[in-house]
């Protein structure tokens, strides 16, 4: 068994050597985008625990544990569906999908702006600061789609040694890379105890994450598991909301740069994951028109939220 574990460890390092030999620039991006998210976990990692960035790391962590509720209340509606039509979950997802740019867009990209603008006192400083920070998030997914095995339901099988692991694997592998930028995004938005920014994303991003447990645990009964596993499975994947947030307030809480950077690193990762995951799913069977204004219908909600809540 030890032996076993071994050769596959060894087979997928050496996967891994060949996908950064044949794509160097990729790799580089990966490298330094995670340098990057590093750097700024150090430089908050003590702020966070000390003084009021301890309330703020509470509200994080709260923000957080109610995405992984959502994901799960979601999960365990599916348990009393036999089914749900193809054309209703691409709406779904397309709702959800509409709620992720909004609030990338209002809770996020906005307030880092304005803390640029803050900081610098220049608006082309501030937009540079959140471009930065939106290559970085860009660079940081792109490299982990790359490099992590997983499976998309429109794409098929991605990464090094995919074709070794079980599909249900692949499927927790996509589900975590896609709730980790949510609970980054979090972590984030409570950084300067702002609460004007914090509840309207994570009021938006709960209500997504139910619609998105129930489909994850629907397609996960789709691969042979039962009805209650796939829901098990489809929960316990929102913990990576949690731990996304303490990532996200963490990075942001140090320099008083890292608030807009961190901003705009989890709006990239939140923009990408829409663009390159939710987007292509809810379009693969044909079902464009009700999957657009599930996205325009999601948009509009989040907007109204965040001027609601904000």
């Amino acid at each position: 068994m030890t032996t076993t574990t071994s050769n596959h460890a060894a087979t997928l390092r050496s996967a891994w050597l060949a996908q950064a030999q044949a794509s160097p620039w990729v790799t580089l991006g990966l490298a330094g985008a995670a340098l990057a998210v590093v750097l700024l976990l150090i430089a908050g990692g003590i702020n966070a625990f000390q003084g009021n960035e301890a309330s703020n790391l509470r509200y994080a962590m709260l923000g957080g544990s109610a995405g992984f509720v959502a994901t799960a209340v979601g999960a365990f509606l599916a348990i009393g569906l036999r089914d749900i039509s193809t054309r209703t979950q691409d709406s779904m997802l397309g709702f959800a999908a509409g709620m992720m740019l909004a609030a990338s867009a209002f809770s996020l990209i906005l307030p880092g702006l304005e803390a640029g603008r803050e900081l610098f006192g220049s608006g082309p400083a501030a937009a540079l600061t959140v471009v930065v920070g939106l290559g970085l998030g860009v660079l940081l997914m792109l490299g982990l789609d790359y490099f992590t095995p997983h499976e998309h339901e429109s794409t098929g099988p991605c990464g090094p040694e995919c074709e070794r692991l079980n599909r249900v694997w692949l499927f927790v592998l996509a589900i975590a890379l896609h709730n980790i930028p949510e609970g980054m995004a979090i972590g984030v938005s409570f950084a300067n105890g702002d609460l004007n920014v914090g509840l309207p994303l994570t009021t938006a991003i709960s209500i997504q994450d139910i619609p998105e447990g129930l489909a994850v645990a629907l397609a996960l009964r789709t691969t042979g598991l039962s009805a209650l596993t796939s829901a098990l499975v489809a929960a316990a994947s929102g913990l990576m909301e949690p731990l996304g947030a303490l990532v996200g307030i963490g990075m942001s809480s140090g320099f008083a740069i890292a608030y807009p950077v961190s901003l705009g690193l989890a709006a990239g990762a939140m923009i990408f994951v829409v663009s390159h995951e939710v987007i292509p799913e809810t379009h693969r069977n044909g079902h464009q028109t009700p999957a657009t204004l599930g996205l325009m219908g999601g948009f509009a909600v989040m907007m109204f939220l965040d001027t609601a809540l904000g």
